[in-house]
């Protein structure tokens, strides 16, 4: 009959096309996809006319076959979707060939086949040594890859500053520690610049009877014996070692392994950052059918042990109530009014005043806080020398007011955000970057109030730094900024574990035992907040950074602080934490919490360059002591290489170089620029040909129905 397919045991005469009839539309004309084929170019017109033709999809011409064969002979065959019958005749069909095989070509494949082996040995050895694997896929499977990703970017932030550790260990601490040890010969740099006497003047050790508690304090605000230490800047020397033929320049070590510190970490966050830019691309895009992949390819079937099974079911039931949450989302915001949007768009201008006026006043109050605690310990006649508490509080003053506005702020900050109806994911990040501009905001806050003091504001022609280029009242004033960010370390440190100890478990104990009480039910047990957790890292990292000039030790104290940290923030979560009522995409804040990092490397950059390349270094403490500028030390080092290699740098940091390397980078940039644009053409289009294939599916089905009645 025309216009039906006759399922017989015919099947010559089913023919795609002319099985509707020889005068009926074809069924290929009707599929949804044929619509698109002027649009597709010759290949699809060719495969639409090959169906028309009737030509079987049985016959497979032999050269695709042969492809195919050695396309899966270059995979291992555990990586082929193929059953286990399927994988042993795949087997023996590569013996048979093996064995037919020269001596010479036998020898290759038996070569591939081991390195393939061995890579795949290592790989699996590698995993076992993998830091807190277990750890982090059991936070996964009880509280979602959203809290996960918290403690991934811990991880991360404890390998990058561990390496940068032993840079700094290496060419530094350890190199000046051994030729103390050793009494090596050292020989003094000679000093460029004749300097006042009032200026050489420096003398941090205590003299006469010191009591205890003395020690006490100079532990937690870096004075005293902790100067005389490898810690800070100023103990380090302005002479090179010599020992047999061989010397050890300090001051071009120092400089060079700072330089190189912050290189490092920049090349590790960018090369990170590209990393989970592209897996956020792709596991964000739901036009794959996301949903379709975790139900039917989402499992894991090589787990065995029973509590890897739970978590991994754990795993993929947040994966799906995210998408949930987020297309109930996206429901709602369709629905909205024109009315709704603009009420809501005037109410979250407003919050952002309000929030602006809130930055301002806590960047206004440590401004003051450093002026007020500068002056007070930099004064001769000042009230609180000799009462060692009092002396301790106004040292820490800039660190407390700055933790008092970032522990105040962000709550104010969390209450305005949940007024502006934004979706989960979006609302961590912008609650994360008014935090992250917050915190970091008031370290340039610090960092620029310390630099009115240190160089008068900018004006060389005053009276405080006429004769020494910099203020007089900091001596060795590289220690006095290491300082400053050696004690908002330990500060932050010490808030944490006081608010783990006195507002944490205590909120646990009181509602789990008091479950009755309004005031508790309302408080509830507290979630896990990533934003705020994430912006400490971030904070943290970034006083390590900029500290790293100044203080050499800084990288090991702030390794060390991480990995306490982890710990103690797995602790709180477990001990004193809730699964959160509200789900977020991992992969969508792995990125801006690189993203956000990257930020703070920038502007810890700033104050490391300017130091490095304009302001004079002290002339009473450090290796650049007598130098107009630390990077000049780099300028002598050049100048007694050979002379060849003098001309070689002069020309790497001439215009005639710099110039053509920009036009260079300029030209493959846009290049690149232009490749990424038709590659996302190319991603839309094979997008459009999925999407047209599963409406043919759909189509085909319904057809297949509607004969089959």
């Amino acid at each position: 009959m025309a216009g039906k397919v006759v399922w017989g045991p015919e099947p010559t005469k089913q023919v795609w096309g002319s099985s509707l009839g020889r005068h009926s539309p074809s069924l290929f004309l009707q599929l949804p996809s044929n619509q698109t084929l002027r649009f597709r170019g010759n290949k699809a017109e060719a495969w639409g006319a090959a169906l028309e033709g009737g030509i079987e999809s049985s016959v497979v011409p032999q050269d695709c076959v042969v492809g195919e064969e050695e396309e899966e002979d270059q995979r291992p065959l555990k990586e082929l979707p193929l059953c286990l019958e399927e994988k042993r005749r795949l087997r023996f069909l590569q013996e048979q060939a093996a064995s037919r095989l020269s001596g010479w070509r036998l020898w290759r494949v038996e070569k591939q086949r081991t390195l393939r082996h061995l890579r795949s040995q290592a790989g699996t050895v590698m995993s076992y040594v993998v830091m807190w694997k277990s750890t982090l896929r059991h936070i996964e499977g009880h509280f979602g890859t959203g809290i996960q990703s918290y403690f991934n970017f811990l991880r991360f932030l404890v390998l990058m500053n561990f390496v940068a550790s032993l840079l700094v260990v290496g060419f530094v601490i350890a190199p000046n520690a051994a030729f103390e040890a050793l009494h090596l010969n050292w020989t003094g740099r000679p000093n460029n610049v004749s300097a006042n006497a009032s200026c050489v003047h420096y003398d941090p050790s205590a003299h006469g009877l010191v009591s205890y508690f003395s020690y006490i304090m100079d532990l937690l605000s870096g004075k005293g014996f902790m100067e005389l230490t490898y810690l800070f800047y100023g103990y380090y020397q302005n002479s090179a070692v010599d020992f047999a033929s061989f010397s050890y320049n300090v001051p071009l070590a120092y400089l060079l392994t700072a330089f190189f510190y912050l290189l490092f970490c920049l090349i590790w966050i960018v090369q990170r950052s590209v990393y989970c830019l592209k897996h956020s691309l792709v596991s964000e895009d739901a036009s794959l059918g996301s949903y379709s992949n975790k139900v039917f390819a989402g499992w894991d079937f090589g787990l065995m042990q029973h509590s890897a099974v739970q978590l991994k079911h754990k795993s993929i039931r947040y994966e799906l109530r995210m998408d949930l949450e987020e297309e109930a989302l996206r429901r709602r915001l369709a629905e909205r009014t024109t009315r709704q949007r603009a009420t809501l768009y005037i109410l979250r201008g407003l919050l952002n005043l309000l929030v602006l006026s809130l930055l301002g006043g806590g960047f206004f109050c440590i401004y003051l806080a450093t002026s007020y605690s500068q002056w007070l310990l930099g004064s001769a006649d000042s009230p609180v020398k000799g009462q060692y508490i009092l002396e301790l509080l106004v040292a820490y003053l800039p660190s407390i007011v700055i933790t008092v506005a970032n522990l105040l702020i962000p709550i104010i900050f969390g209450v305005i955000v949940q007024l502006e109806k934004y979706p989960l994911s979006f609302e961590i990040k912008i609650t994360l970057l008014r935090n992250v501009f917050l915190r970091l905001a008031s370290l340039v806050v610090l960092l620029i109030s310390l630099w009115s003091q240190i160089t008068c504001s900018g004006d060389p022609k005053d009276s405080n730094c006429k004769d020494c280029g910099y203020s007089h009242l900091f001596p060795c004033w590289e220690t006095s900024v290491g300082q400053e960010m050696y004690k908002l370390l330990i500060f932050d440190l010490l808030i944490m574990l006081l608010v783990m100890l006195f507002v944490e478990f205590p909120r646990k104990i009181l509602v789990t035992y008091l479950p009755s009480c309004p005031l508790l039910k309302l408080w509830g047990q507290q979630e896990f907040m990533v934003p705020s957790n994430v912006l400490d890292l971030v904070y943290g990292q970034t006083v390590c950074w900029t500290g790293a000039l100044f203080c050499p030790l800084l990288p090991v104290l702030n390794t060390l602080k991480y990995i306490m940290i982890f710990y103690l923030k797995k602790l709180t979560l477990y001990a004193n934490c809730r699964p959160a009522e509200r789900t977020f995409r991992a992969s969508s804040s792995n990125f801006f919490f690189l993203l956000v990092l990257l930020m703070g490397l920038t502007i810890s950059c700033v104050p490391a360059l300017y130091s490095m390349f304009v302001l004079p270094p002290s002339k009473s403490c450090g290796p650049f002591r007598g130098e107009p500028t630390m990077w000049n030390t780099v300028s002598n080092a050049i100048s007694e290489l050979p002379l060849t290699a003098q001309e070689f740098l002069e020309f790497v940091g001439s215009l005639a170089f710099a110039v053509p390397l920009f036009l260079l980078l300029s030209i493959l940039m846009f290049y690149l620029m232009a490749l990424a644009g038709s590659y996302s053409s190319m991603v839309k289009g094979l997008k459009g040909q999925l999407r047209l294939e599963g409406q043919d599916k759909l189509f085909l089905v319904k057809q297949i129905s509607e004969l089959s009645q």
